[in-house]
């Protein structure tokens, strides 16, 4: 389980033009909708204007004719605001969907292209949180919270403007409330926010628990970890439940304060306005249009502030995707690469390659490497653990360039290749394979996508696969559950030789292919293996003797460099290490 992400941390606004880019796309809907925002903030401001007309004109002088007018035009101006706004929200959150969605396809594929290495040191509670979390907050922010502050500041200035116009000595006294009216609001709003990112922290903390629980629910029922478990997942929610029952306490004080501190400016307008038009220095209409402005006001100056916080943390989510954007990764395909016209005949090479771990700088996790494998040659590779086994696997796949020597594929230096092209020619069957969640047909069929039902059902059968799939439910479309948890290993193992042997590769590497076989299964592997591996390449970790035995060849690696190199009889004459290898693990 990785550690959970925090949250992102409140950024420069500045970053937010990251996203005029993915906006520039859709000009045509940003038009409309800016269009649309400013006809909505114009038809608020003119509902004040309306009620001046309602109240002086119809009401006032007690005209009926009037009256209705009044009503006819504060109505047309109701429906054409509901109009506007409703053609607003719709592209402003269409955009917002649409922005959003590009972001988290190019974020997904950075990550897919980055280098193995970057993952070693990377957290992947880290990337999940920027694929989902923060592209959540960029989604709230262009698809709400941008039209909210730009609708409302618009609406703040028009509304103070329109106060100023109806009554300069009303909108003095208004301007001595407000502050009063907003700092308690701003204060408590803030109290309220982190108390929300807190809850929300604790709800991760959980589903990070439970996810990490029902992963390991096996290992947890085998040392009957039931009772502790459940006290640990009960204290998180106890937990959380505390910090949420805060929140509410915060937000129910919150909303009794507001609701004291607006009515009250109100109905202190109201009493300064009405000895007004008693005076006679305003009319009513200007009153009941002060009044709604006041409100327009004080309601665009709170949205604004709450916005603000949002914006911020939006914007620190910005940097943290454009901090993954910009990354380099340290294995990329050359500007004009080689590619294969036909599959490569398989002739491998590695001269002098010496390698060291970005973690272990020290330390040569191989070391000046020379040996070469002809096309249709199987090798095995041997040796202690850390000698550098997997190490040769992992150049080879290029997931890393080594330092100092060079790789081979038929004369072509490996780094002159398109790492995908020189891949799609390439079998692995690891030690612990990957079994994804989906049916049998397509765990088969990932190794060659475009693969026939008949292919895949041929290379079941020839990984002794084909038997116990069919005897599932329903046959290889059996779902095989997360990390293939309904098959035992033996069976996880079989599934990832068909991978491989559908792909039809011209290398071939095994890492422990047959590792988690019991003996009767391994030699039908094992014919399998040798039917291909005779058509192909291969180079074999193994510490089984059935697979060994039978290679062209066998090197034994120790720290990292060459110790021996010959055929099994020969190495158990010549070479101590292998002899004692030998002893402790081919003895059967």
């Amino acid at each position: 389980m990785t550690a959970p992400s925090d949250p992102p941390a409140k950024g420069n606004l500045k970053s937010l033009r990251y996203l005029a880019r993915y906006l520039r796309a859709y000009r045509g809907k940003v038009i409309g909708a800016t269009v649309a925002l400013l006809f909505t903030s114009s038809g608020v401001l003119g509902l004040g204007t309306a009620l001046r007309y309602l109240v002086d004109e119809g009401i006032g002088k007690g005209d009926p004719e009037l009256l209705g007018k009044g009503y006819l035009i504060l109505l047309c101006v109701v429906v054409a605001l509901a109009v506007a706004t409703y053609a607003r929200y719709l592209l402003v959150s269409w955009v917002g969907e649409r922005v959003v969605a590009d972001i988290r396809r190019d974020i997904f594929a950075k990550v897919l292209s980055m280098h193995t290495a970057y993952f070693e040191a990377t957290r992947t509670g880290d990337l999940l949180s920027r694929i989902t979390t923060d592209t959540t907050l960029l989604q709230t922010v262009v698809g709400s919270s941008v039209s909210i502050f730009l609708r409302n500041t618009l609406l703040f200035v028009g509304g103070f403007t329109m106060l100023i116009i109806t009554s300069v000595r009303l909108s003095e006294y208004l301007l001595l409330m407000l502050p009063l009216v907003i700092l308690p609001i701003i204060i408590l709003g803030r109290r309220v926010r982190m108390l929300s990112r807190h809850t929300q922290n604790k709800v991760g903390d959980i589903s990070s628990h439970a996810e990490e629980t029902i992963g390991a629910i096996r290992a947890i029922h085998a040392m009957a970890l039931e009772d502790a478990e459940q006290q640990r997942f009960t204290a998180l929610v106890e937990d959380t439940m505390a910090t949420a029952l805060a929140r509410i306490r915060m937000r129910a004080l919150l909303t009794g304060i507001v609701i004291t501190l607006v009515f009250g400016a109100i109905v202190t307008v109201l009493y300064i306005g009405g000895q007004d038009v008693i005076a006679g220095r305003i009319t009513a209409g200007d009153l009941s249009a002060f009044i709604f402005y006041a409100v327009v006001v004080a309601g665009a100056l709170g949205a604004v502030s709450e916005v603000i916080g949002e914006l911020q943390r939006a914007a620190g989510a910005t940097e943290r995707l454009m901090e993954l954007m910009a990354l380099i990764p340290e294995v990329t395909a050359p500007i004009n690469p080689h590619y294969f016209t036909k599959p490569p005949q398989g002739r491998l090479s590695f001269e002098h390659v010496t390698f060291h771990y970005a973690s272990r700088p020290d330390i040569a996790s191989l070391s000046n490497v020379s040996f070469r494998v002809e096309p249709g040659e199987t090798v095995a590779i041997v040796g202690p653990s850390g000698a550098g086994k997997t190490t040769l696997f992992q150049l080879l796949l290029r997931f890393y360039d080594p330092q100092f020597g060079i790789l081979r594929i038929d004369g072509h230096d490996l780094r002159t290749l398109a790492p995908r092209d020189w891949r799609s020619h390439i079998g692995i069957v690891p030690q612990d394979p990957v079994i994804f969640s989906t049916s049998a047909w397509e765990n088969i069929r990932i190794g060659k996508p475009d693969a026939t039902d008949e292919e895949v059902r041929a290379a079941a059968r020839a990984a002794a696969a084909l038997e116990f799939l069919d005897a599932l439910p329903e046959g290889l479309n059996t779902y095989l559950g997360e990390k293939g948890v309904r098959l035992s290993g033996g069976q996880r193992q079989r599934v990832a030789i068909a991978r491989a042997i559908v792909r039809d590769p011209c290398v071939l590497l095994l890492d422990e292919a047959t590792s988690a076989l019991d003996a009767e299964n391994e030699v039908a592997i094992q014919h399998a293996l040798d039917g291909i591996m005779k058509e192909r390449t291969t180079l074999v970790i193994a510490h089984r003797l059935a697979t060994v035995i039978s290679a062209d060849r066998i090197i034994v690696l120790n720290e990292g460099k060459i110790e021996a190199s010959g055929t099994h009889a020969q190495l158990l004459e010549s070479n101590p290490l292998y002899r004692r290898l030998a002893e402790l693990q081919f003895s059967e």
